[in-house]
């Protein structure tokens, strides 16, 4: 069986397709992923063949977007603007961007091109399934147009009918779909999807979407492990992980690294922090206790963590989850709020939302974190549940 995949142009969606791109492959079918040239490396790294034949996409762009549309509407709870659109730099005056001037050119245009490639690139290789994401519907348009099975792959606790702002299921700006006569862009043209949570953290799907559940498989990218994870810490290990993501999306209001190593400092506790270059830079000199790792695979690390601090993106919050590791969520905009309730709603973790963060606010939750059974026993047990959930491999053969 052929399988192509397609994706957009964001590793953290894609992340957790990658499991069942392995299972399908291990079960002796042949895998593509199509997606956008900057994104070949990373597929390829992976172990998955990808094909570059879909448009960029700029995902932060279109994040902005949201982002200055909430401003101009009275719902930005930061005390800034948000970054520009395009050059990501803070604004004076929301009449800096026009939406009418540049959403063609950076969003309608390229994705219209990306629509239409992924139409050709099926009907030439002439796939068997087609599996897809949230913000890649080109497999589904390409799935509908050869009239061939496909089924959506969720990242995580969000599912296709959350809050219509968070724009999880996009718009059809281009018309695509409709020119193709294969019926409006929407959660009920979704006939199937992937669901990898555990029923506590289950988004909402519409009532005619078949739901297949599928283990949890974390993969944050390659990496080689260090032997001290091996050892036992003689103090309570915390990890601290901060993709790059918040920043980029909301501007220097979402840089949090200090107020939170602030807020860990003497409780004696070893920090681990993850984070990328650009974030450690930018920070001063790291005190003794605090490790650095970055741009490390958080699946090595979090199974020698006692708690973990992250940003609620979905990678982070299902790889905690997956290692029965109790968090706290700091969210900061799109889908991390939504993440974050449902985490605080299972029992696992806890919330301090990002506009309104301070360190005794961080420390207070950590402290918690480390002395409540109960946050660890539900941690626990949502990961048995993960645990007892179908393998990749048995979705693959599944599908």
């Amino acid at each position: 069986m052929k399988v192509l995949f397609t994706v957009s142009a964001w590793p953290g969606h894609y992340y957790p397709l990658v499991p069942l791109g392995w299972g399908l492959q291990a079960a002796g079918h042949e895998v593509r992923f199509a997606c956008a040239p900057s994104q070949q490396g990373t597929l390829a790294r992976a172990g998955l063949t990808p094909a570059p034949v879909l448009a960029e996409i700029d995902m932060a762009f279109l994040a902005r977007t949201q982002n200055v549309r909430k401003a101009a509407e009275g719902a930005w709870p930061y005390p800034s603007l948000p970054p520009h659109p395009v050059t990501g730099r803070p604004m004076a005056d929301l009449a800096e961007f026009s939406f009418e001037r540049e959403i063609v050119p950076r969003y309608v245009k390229p994705l219209k091109e990306s629509y239409a490639a992924a139409v050709e690139y099926a009907g030439r290789w002439r796939p068997d399934l087609v599996v897809h994401e949230l913000l890649s519907m080109e497999g589904l348009l390409a799935a509908r147009v050869h009239d061939v099975p496909s089924v959506l792959h969720l990242w995580g606790p969000v599912g296709t009918t959350e809050d219509p702002a968070l724009g999880l299921v996009p718009r059809d700006f281009t018309g695509a779909f409709g020119s193709y006569g294969v019926g409006e862009l929407g959660p009920d043209l979704i006939e199937r999807a992937i669901d990898p949570c555990p029923a506590p953290l289950r988004g909402s799907l519409p009532a005619g979407t078949q739901r297949l559940p599928m283990r949890y498989v974390p993969y944050n990218g390659p990496g080689a492990m260090p032997e001290w994870l091996l050892d036992a810490p003689d103090r309570p290990r915390v990890c601290v992980v901060w993709g790059n993501s918040p920043r980029r999306m909301v501007g220097a209001d979402a840089f949090a690294l200090p107020r939170i190593l602030r807020a860990l400092d003497g409780l004696g506790v070893e920090v681990v922090l993850a984070a990328g270059p650009k974030d450690a830079a930018e920070l001063d000199d790291l005190p003794p206790w605090v490790r650095l790792l970055e741009d490390f695979p958080l699946q090595q690390l979090l199974p020698a963590c006692r708690a973990v601090i992250h940003h609620g993106g979905a990678g982070a919050v299902m790889t905690a989850v997956a290692h029965g590791v109790p968090q706290l969520v700091v969210p900061h905009a799109m889908d991390q709020f939504a993440n974050a309730s449902r985490v605080a709603a299972s029992g696992c973790g806890l919330v301090v939302p990002g506009p309104e963060m301070s360190a005794e606010a961080v420390r207070e939750a950590v402290v918690r974190l480390l002395d409540e059974p109960c946050l660890s026993a539900a941690a626990g047990e949502l990961r048995a549940e993960v645990a007892a959930m179908p393998s990749p491999l048995t979705v693959a053969n599944e599908l």
